[in-house]
Order: structure tokens, then sequence, then C-alpha cells
């Protein structure tokens, strides 16, 4: 049974900063790709970045500059570190780890975290 746990969220102020993180459990052999997404109320669920098990990366357009998205294979450990933020990032966050097999030659599942807030707000 895979889990993915995040941590981190919470009240801060504009141009404040918070760290994201999101632990994979469970029966891992690899991962692929990993990254976080984002729903604020009233909107769809946006991708913010994403990590590759190379190290790639790719950041929505809103976020460059400003967050920064890193990898702990070892650990099945994802982060996002987020500076100045701005009242538009507050959403619901989101970790996700797709191709993820829980041993040698499985077929890839894609598995999602339960959500961490982010408000940003004075």
């Amino acid at each position: 049974q895979v889990q993915l746990v995040e941590s981190g969220g919470g009240l801060v102020q504009p141009g404040g900063s918070l760290r994201l993180s999101c632990a994979a459990s469970g029966r891992i052999f690899s991962i692929n790709a990993m990254g976080w997404y984002r729903q604020a109320p009233g909107k769809q669920r946006e991708l913010v970045a994403a990590i590759s098990s190379g190290g790639s990366t790719n950041y929505a357009d809103s976020v460059k500059g400003r967050f920064t998205i890193s990898r702990d294979n070892a650990k099945n450990t994802v982060y996002l570190q987020m500076n100045s933020l701005k009242p538009e990032d507050t959403a619901v966050y989101y970790c996700n780890a797709d191709g993820l097999r829980d041993y040698s030659g499985s077929p890839p599942y894609e598995y999602w975290g339960q959500g961490t807030e982010v408000t940003v707000s004075s």
C-alpha cells in the first residue's frame, strides 16, 4: 500500500516563504516523476512543478523564479520551496507520484497525496 504524505502547508503573509514536503511510503521500486499540483477554490487543479527521476524540472509560468522543486530519490521524497508568495498562490497543494512501480517490471501507477493547504494573506 503506497501512501503520499504531505507536510509544510500553513498561513503565510505575502512575500513570505514555505517549504512543502511529500514522502512516499510503502512498497516502492521506482518512481518516474514526482510533482506538485494545486487547486484554488472554484478553479481546476493545475500543475505547479514536476521533477523527473533524473532531475529534470518543469514549472508553471506563474511560479517560475519563485518556486523550486527538488527530490531525494533515496527517500522517495519531493520538496517544494516557495518564496515570494502571493495571495494568488493560495490553494490546496497536492503531491503526485507518476510512474510508480512497486517491483521491477510491474506496471506503473499514479498516486496522489491528500493535500496540504497554503494560505497567503495579510
